[in-house]
C-alpha cells in the first residue's frame, strides 16, 4: 500500500494474530525510544515484538522510594526506571521472565519481624544495577551487563551521566491572591495540578553519547506514553538531547496517553499535550501519532493539531481490555508496525 502524502487520518482494526510483527529476511527497523517508569515499560513491552534493534533512553530525575534512597545515599543515578526498561526487554523465555521476576522483586522485612530492615522496599534490580555501577565506575557499560545477564532484546541508556533534579512552578491560593511557588523533585511535582515552566537542574549535566548516537541512528525515535510532564517532557529539556531530536534524520512518533486528566496535566486536552511538546522543541517535527480513540476528548481538535504539525494520526484500540488505564503490548505492537511500515 503507497504512503499517503500530507497528514492523513488512519483507523487501525487490529487482530494481533493475524499481523506479523517482524518479517522473516527484513531489515530490522532501527528503533529508540524515549521517556520513563511505567510509560517507557508499556512501550518497550511492545516494541519488542517489532523489532530486535531498540534503544531505551530513560530519565535520570527520579527521587522517590528505593531510587531516591540510592540516589541519596550512593550519589548515583536513580537505577529505578533503568531497571523498569530492562526488564521490559527480558527474553520470553524461562531465563528471562525469571530474571525480569527477579529484577522486579522487592524485598519486604518477613512477618511478625519488628527490628530495623535496611532493604525494606528496595528492588532487586536497583542493587545490581548499583553493584555493577561501584565495581565498574562506568553506568552505561553497568547497564550493558545487566542487559547481558538479562538476556535484554534490546538496549538501555540514561539520558544523562549525572542525577538530574526536575522542577516547575505551580500557582498556589494565598488567601485572596494566587502566588507562584517553585517546586522541585519528580515526587513532589507529580503530586501537583497545572505545573508551568518545567526545567532540569544542574545546568551543565552531561549527557549521555550513546543515547545522542542512538537518537542520531535511528530509524524512527518514539515519545510517550507515561507521565507527560516529568518522564516524557525533560527528554526535550536537556539541550544536547533536544539538539539530537532536532537533526536526527529519524522519523518522530508520539504515543498519546490513555487517559487526559492525571494530575500533572489537569485540563490539558489530547491536542495540548502534543502541542506542549512543539512548544519545547520546535525544531523536532513530529511525524506520526498514534492514539487510542476511547478517552481523547474531541477527536477533531486532536487531528487539527496533528495536521498543524504535518504529522499522521494513527487511531488504534491498544488499550488492554483486561487493565483499561493500560497499553496492551501486543495491540501496541501492531500500531507501531503500521506506522513503522507506513501503510
Amino acid at each position: 500500500m503507497a504512503v499517503e502524502p500530507g497528514p492523513v487520518t488512519r483507523n487501525i482494526h487490529l487482530n494481533t494474530r493475524a499481523i506479523p510483527l517482524i518479517s522473516p529476511g527484513s531489515s530490522p527497523v532501527k528503533v529508540t525510544a524515549l521517556g520513563g517508569g511505567h510509560g517507557l515499560y508499556g512501550s518497550l513491552s511492545a516494541l519488542r515484538h517489532v523489532t530486535p534493534d531498540v534503544t531505551a533512553i530513560v530519565t535520570v530525575a527520579d527521587d522517590g522510594g528505593s531510587s531516591g534512597r540510592l540516589r541519596d545515599e550512593m550519589g548515583i543515578l536513580p537505577p529505578g526506571d533503568l531497571r523498569m526498561a530492562l526488564s521490559a526487554l527480558c527474553d520470553d523465555s524461562d531465563w528471562g521472565r525469571t530474571w525480569r521476576d527477579v529484577m522486579q522483586h522487592r524485598f519486604a522485612p518477613p512477618e511478625g519481624y519488628t527490628g530495623e530492615f535496611p532493604l525494606d522496599y528496595h528492588a532487586m534490580g536497583n542493587l545490581l544495577i548499583a553493584s555493577l555501577w561501584q565495581l565498574l565506575d562506568d553506568p552505561v557499560a553497568g547497564l550493558d551487563w545487566v542487559g547481558a545477564l538479562l538476556n535484554a532484546r534490546g538496549r538501555v541508556l540514561p539520558m544523562a551521566l549525572d542525577p538530574l533534579v526536575i522542577y516547575g512552578t505551580v500557582l498556589r491560593e494565598r488567601g485572596n491572591a494566587i502566588e507562584r511557588v517553585r517546586v522541585s523533585g519528580q515526587v513532589n511535582l507529580s503530586k501537583e495540578k497545572r505545573v508551568h515552566d518545567i526545567g532540569l537542574e544542574p545546568a551543565n549535566a552531561r549527557p549521555c553519547p550513546q543515547a545522542l548516537e542512538a537518537i542520531e541512528n535511528a530509524d524512527w525515535v518514539v515519545l510517550g506514553p507515561g507521565s507527560w510532564r516529568t518522564s516524557v517532557l525533560p527528554h526535550l529539556l536537556l539541550d544536547a538531547q533536544r539538539e539530537a531530536l532536532s537533526t536526527t534524520q529519524a522519523r518522530k512518533c508520539v504515543v498519546m496517553n490513555l487517559l487526559l486528566d492525571d494530575k500533572e496535566t489537569t485540563g490539558l486536552s489530547a491536542a495540548d499535550h502534543v502541542e506542549l511538546l512543539h512548544r519545547h522543541a520546535p525544531d523536532m517535527g513530529i511525524d506520526a501519532i498514534i492514539a487510542d480513540m476511547q478517552g481523547m476528548g474531541e477527536h477533531e481538535e486532536l487531528q487539527r493539531a496533528a495536521d498543524a504539525l504535518g504529522a499522521r494520526l494513527v487511531w488504534a484500540p491498544v488499550r488492554s481490555s483486561r487493565e483499561p488505564n493500560v497499553h496492551d503490548p501486543l495491540k501496541l505492537a501492531a500500531a507501531y508496525s503500521e506506522v513503522f511500515r507506513g501503510e
